[in-house]
């Protein structure tokens, strides 16, 4: 653990509130003098028991965040904004401006889910959890929040300026350049965020700062392991729809419902378009995963136009096999149907949501599929499935899990440790053409044995690495 006097009035550095040696509540609080910017306030997820108290648990007082800056609109990066809301921040969140359209509809649909789940508690269990906020809390948020184009300077806060780079990870999502004044001290630090692969369809690639830095906060999610390629994902996608539909059965498919949704449907429209799967329903089973998709319609700026389906099909998401189930009477009516299907449902680490009901119904069944096409972290339902137990609790029920399990880790949003290397290589190689030293970099968001590995590799390349622990403080 790091510490540095905190009585120094020049001191710049940076402490570790979430996603320090875990993979959720992404939180990590910048200090430039007694200015305070926050870079991402994510949700934890995982165990309830233990994300509800550490959701709870301010990463610093309201009243001394002078800014924050959001990478991007996933839940365990946005999703504790509204709460600092509620507790009376009123100060700016800078982000894309897909990112802030993205906001609108996730954070209202994770205010929802609180207050649906208090009400269900206080029914069923005379237990009353108060819900870490409120729909209005979520909607106030969005008053505070300012959309930057990439690219373009913008001055967060007195003695800091930043801009954001195309991080290839979501729609909006952007790697963070920030250069830091105090005095006569100037520092240059880069936030991935988190950074996604080269090669995924619809958004563009990730592009590495230019102009180097002095500390690097990089995430680490994949550490320790390569993907197999984008193209060879889609060939196994094609692969398991054919065999689950020869035998009669679903394609179950938890997803997040922003980025990888999309992603999965643009696959399946190129797909069927060449033939290689064959005509069966594709439900896209979620209100939210509904909404972001209008959101990506929004927003073609943001899409990668190398890519032959972005140029010559107007509507990427909607097709003849498509088809939305915003109600709930028409999800409840898919467990009913007969004959080979797709359900893309979230949530995507199966969690919550109406995948749940797929599985509890679905999961028994040795004809279908149950197809994991992202990181699951652990103590979720998403990770048991890829353990492959013998038998899941959904909503306190035992089912068996007698399904085809299938993993496709080329669908993740996120880099492989190749894919981190050559971008911190990257931003270190642009330092270097401006005359700056080696980069500190602090890994972040990964679990332990991605990050020891990545570590490693990293400091055998020549590289500073620390690994810091929820509350270490590291001086810039």
């Amino acid at each position: 653990m790091v510490f540095i006097p905190t009585s120094s009035p020049a001191s710049v550095h940076i402490e570790f509130s979430g996603a320090a040696q875990e993979v959720t509540g992404s939180c990590h609080i910048l200090r430039v003098g007694s200015r305070t910017v926050l870079l991402d306030c994510g949700m934890f997820q995982g165990k309830r028991s233990e994300s509800r108290g550490k959701n709870a648990r301010l990463p610093v007082p309201v009243e001394e965040i002078d800014a924050i800056v959001l990478s991007h609109a996933h839940i365990d990066h946005a999703g504790r904004l509204p709460y600092l809301v509620a507790q009376g921040y009123t100060g700016t969140i800078w982000a894309t401006s897909a990112t802030r359209d993205l906001c609108a509809i996730m954070l209202a649909d994770s205010a929802h889910i609180q207050e649906k789940d208090a009400e269900f508690l206080a029914k069923h269990r005379d237990e009353f959890v108060e819900p870490l906020y409120r729909v209005e809390d979520a909607t106030r948020t969005l008053e505070y929040m300012v959309g930057v184009p990439y690219t373009k300077w913008f001055e967060v806060t007195d003695g800091v300026r930043a801009q954001f780079v195309e991080a290839g990870h979501i729609l909006g999502s952007a790697s963070v350049v920030l250069e830091l004044r105090e005095g006569n001290e100037f520092r240059r630090v880069v936030f991935s965020g988190d950074v996604g692969r080269t090669g995924l369809p619809i958004i563009r690639d990730p592009a590495p700062p230019s102009g180097g830095a002095d500390a690097i906060i990089c995430e680490s999610t994949y550490g320790n392991r390569d993907h197999e390629s984008v193209d060879g994902a889609r060939e196994q996608l094609a692969r398991v729809v054919r065999e689950t539909a020869a035998r009669g059965g679903r394609v179950l498919i938890p997803a997040f419902a922003v980025g990888r949704t999309q992603e999965l449907v643009y696959d399946l429209h190129q797909l069927r378009r060449e033939g290689r799967i064959p005509e069966i329903p594709i439900f896209i089973d979620s209100p939210l995963a509904t909404d972001a998709t209008t959101v990506f319609t929004m927003h073609p700026e943001t899409y990668d136009q190398s890519e032959d389906l972005v140029r010559r099909v107007p509507h990427l998401f909607d097709f003849p096999m498509v088809r939305f189930t915003r109600e709930v009477t028409e999800s409840k009516k898919l467990n009913a149907m007969n004959g080979p299907m797709i359900i893309i449902a979230a949530s995507g680490m199966a969690e919550s949501g109406r995948i749940l009901h797929h599985l509890r119904y679905g999961a028994s069944d040795p004809r279908n599929t149950i197809l994991i096409v992202g990181f699951q972290a652990e103590h979720t339902m998403g990770r048991r499935i890829v353990e492959r137990r013998a038998e899941l609790r959904i909503f306190g029920e035992p089912v068996p899990l007698q399904a085809h399990i299938e993993v496709l880790l080329g669908y993740s949003a996120h880099a492989d440790r190749s894919e981190l290397h050559a971008w911190l290589q990257a931003v270190r190689q642009h330092g270097v053409s401006e005359g700056r030293g080696q980069p500190r970099v602090m890994l972040v968001h990964g679990e332990h044995e991605a990050q020891e590995a990545f570590s490693a590799q990293l400091s055998a390349d020549g590289f500073r690495v620390d690994i810091p622990a929820p509350g270490d403080r590291i001086p810039i």
